[in-house]
């Protein structure tokens, strides 16, 4: 790029200097801050910039090099009553930042950084995973990896240790496809945070969303975030697997009218904020978090696209979640699924093609959206998980919803041109008890946040086995082991897309807390150290994750309603009672009943039942579908693959018509081969 060359927003060298522009639709003055080291409180240079016709204040400084610290004072009228918070004492961080230093909640203010954008990409691809063969894993970047042995020590909790062989593979093993990353854009702590001298550790609280959070670089030099983080995504995209986003674009880490002026609200308050009609020096909050992003104002818009852009071509990013995505649909204070947002993306030719996941709800007015987002989203399925724990706590007439959610939630997705795949199936994630914490505590015990264990939800639907937290009753242990292996086989063979949230498939506790965003130790950190509880576990979910892998039938790209299939003439879906009969209306709506039972017809049948109830339940398997088998073929018989409360029956056969006693609290899973071909030893 020459230097007359227009430039895009932030900074841009171009080997010869560095191109700055920032836009600011009501700034009277704008001037650019160079500092020649981070420990400087004044800028050593100062640069006014030019305003063109579209509101972008823009300057090229020649000889400046990549590692050069800058900033902006943005000076215009100080009048919140009309929205306008302008503080020209104030060093601000430009909103296109591609590194962001001095990010220590006792600096005076963060800086910017200019970068050498280039990279060595080599031979990587997008591994473009298909959603119905998608499986995904939520992690957190240091708390993956902070106390894994087979991590370096000077490489624990970073971008590179996310990627190295280890980790790849207790990926592949698990079956994952993707890695979805809580956030990793530049954050800034929160006031109350800093008071109690604890951490954000979570990282909802972006201040630069082009920039990396340095918190997880192994080196301080400038650029080493962007470079460690483009390494781990070509290193994990070498082992077949995506990275997915957690971003945050319904607020910033600025807060309410009390918060710190960082970045937006020194260089355009009206503009970057949704403010109160009848009080503009108030915010609109439907995030509960002190602000909310204008998305409507053309040039807010403007810059999530291009920030989706950057992450997407400059860091070969695969796919995002979206924070509380009902905000980023509201117009005029209304959720609308026909947004500029959402249009704005469709239209794009990058981000039509890149994962989108919400989390399809806010704290605003009408703000549950599960099941309301356009094609081809996909949503967090909040019904989903708490379908899945009233089911498995034993609560009565769980039985007919649980039956739509593990059959991709069609209630939900089956319109609008939406397939199973729209439903990121998850029981738990980072905000809530872990799977360990979920069947061993049935209150939530946040002490340790310093927020009189007010903070974090209350109604979880969990249940503590009968002692809340760490027992030594046999019983009781055996009990927790179950119930997290019939949570993870629900999950697994559900339709739709399965999340697993990091740490669970190695027992993976909190002890309690359900709120952890301010817990950077070991009380978050997953524990690598593994007790013979915690290796049995991993190798089940590995075995369930085979299961799905190798039977189709459980991934399906279309809703499944019961049809017959055209080439056997048995329906692809049958519900099936106790006696192997199909399920009634009496079956269904039983207010005590805590059975359910899936038979997948097709060339290859698989059968499971579930029995969340206190007592055993004798099931008769059933017959070979009709249509199946020829007269003169004999008659198949019935393998077990999985059975959480007994794996000794695994690899065993039984009869058609056979009865099958099903354990209190577990689930099995059958398949259906001609007799003499052995399944021992199968790779499931």
């Amino acid at each position: 790029m020459g230097v007359s060359a227009p430039a895009a927003l932030g900074a841009t060298w171009d080997g010869l200097g560095v191109h700055f522009a920032i836009f600011s639709e009501h700034a009277t003055c704008v001037a650019l801050c160079l500092f020649n080291s981070i420990d400087d409180l004044v800028e050593s240079r100062t640069v006014r910039l030019t305003r063109d016709t579209n509101d972008v204040w823009r300057t090229y400084v020649p000889d400046l090099r990549p590692g050069q610290l800058y900033g902006f004072r943005v000076e215009g009228p100080k009048e919140p009553e009309r929205g306008h918070r302008f503080d020209s004492t104030r060093v601000l961080v430009d909103p296109y930042a591609r590194e962001i230093t001095r990010t220590s909640d006792t600096a005076d203010s963060p800086l910017g950084v200019v970068i050498d954008p280039s990279f060595d990409w080599g031979n990587d691809r997008l591994p473009r995973t298909p959603w119905h063969e998608t499986v995904v894993y939520e992690a957190h970047v240091k708390g993956l990896t902070a106390r894994h042995p087979e991590v370096p020590p000077e490489q624990r909790g970073t971008y590179g240790a996310v990627a190295m062989p280890p980790l790849i593979d207790h990926f592949r093993r698990l079956g994952v496809t993707a890695v979805e990353l809580m956030p990793i854009h530049q954050h800034w702590p929160e006031r109350h945070l800093i008071a109690r001298g604890q951490p954000n550790y979570w990282g909802y609280s972006t201040l630069g969303y082009f920039a990396p959070d340095v918190r997880y670089a192994s080196s301080r030099a400038a650029g080493s975030a962007v470079r460690e983080c483009k390494t781990m995504v070509r290193a994990l995209h070498a082992a077949g697997i995506e990275v997915v986003l957690d971003v945050v674009y319904n607020h910033t880490a600025e807060g309410n009218r009390e918060g710190p002026t960082l970045s937006f609200r020194g260089i355009d308050n009206q503009v970057y904020y949704q403010l109160a009609d009848d009080d503009p020096s108030r915010y609109v909050d439907v995030t509960g978090c002190g602000n909310t992003v204008n998305v409507e104002h053309p040039r807010v818009l403007e810059l999530i696209i291009n920030n989706l852009r950057y992450w997407a071509i400059e860091m070969h990013v695969d796919g995002f979640r979206f924070d509380l995505a009902a905000t980023l649909a509201r117009e005029g204070g209304d959720v609308n699924m026909r947004a500029r947002f959402f249009e704005a993306i469709r239209q794009d030719p990058v981000l039509a093609q890149v994962k989108l996941i919400a989390e399809p709800w806010d704290l605003g007015p009408v703000g549950y959206q599960v099941g309301n987002f356009p094609a081809p989203w996909s949503d967090w399925n909040g019904r989903y998980r708490d379908s899945v724990r009233r089911y498995w706590r034993g609560n009565a007439g769980t039985v007919s919803e649980l039956a739509t959610r593990l059959a991709g939630s069609a209630d939900l997705f089956d319109d609008g041109g939406r397939t199973p795949q729209a439903s990121v199936n998850f029981v738990t994630a980072h905000d809530g008890f872990t799977l360990t914490d979920l069947v061993s505590y049935t209150e939530k015990h946040n002490e340790a946040n310093g927020e009189h264990n007010l903070d974090g939800e209350s109604h979880n639907n969990s249940w503590n086995s009968g002692v809340e937290g760490p027992t030594t009753d046999p019983a009781i242990n055996a009990m927790r082991e179950r119930q997290k292996r019939n949570v993870i086989a629900t999950l697994f063979l559900s339709q739709g897309v399965p999340m697993l949230s990091g740490g669970d498939e190695i027992g993976r506790t909190q002890l309690g807390n359900n709120h952890a965003y301010c817990q950077d130790n070991a009380l978050s950190w997953y524990d690598w150290d593994l007790g013979a509880d915690e290796r049995a576990l991993f190798e089940f979910v590995c075995l369930v994750g085979r299961i799905r892998k190798r039977h189709p039938v459980l991934r399906q790209p279309m809703f499944l309603h019961g049809e017959p299939m055209p080439e056997t003439g048995d329906k692809n879906i049958t519900w099936l009672a106790c006696d192997g009969s199909e399920m009634t209306t009496t079956d269904w709506t039983s207010p005590n009943a805590k059975y359910i039972a899936a038979l997948f017809g097709g060339d290859r049948p698989l059968l499971y039942v579930m029995n969340a109830g206190t007592e055993d339940v004798t099931f008769q398997l059933p017959s070979a579908p009709p249509g199946l088998l020829d007269p003169s073929t004999p008659t198949h018989e019935w393998t077990s693959v999985l059975d959480t409360a007994d794996q000794s029956r695994h690899g065993r056969t039984w009869a058609p018509d056979a009865p099958y006693v099903l354990t209190n609290r577990s689930v099995a899973v059958f398949v259906q081969v001609l007799p003499g071909r052995s399944m021992m030893g199968a790779s499931w």
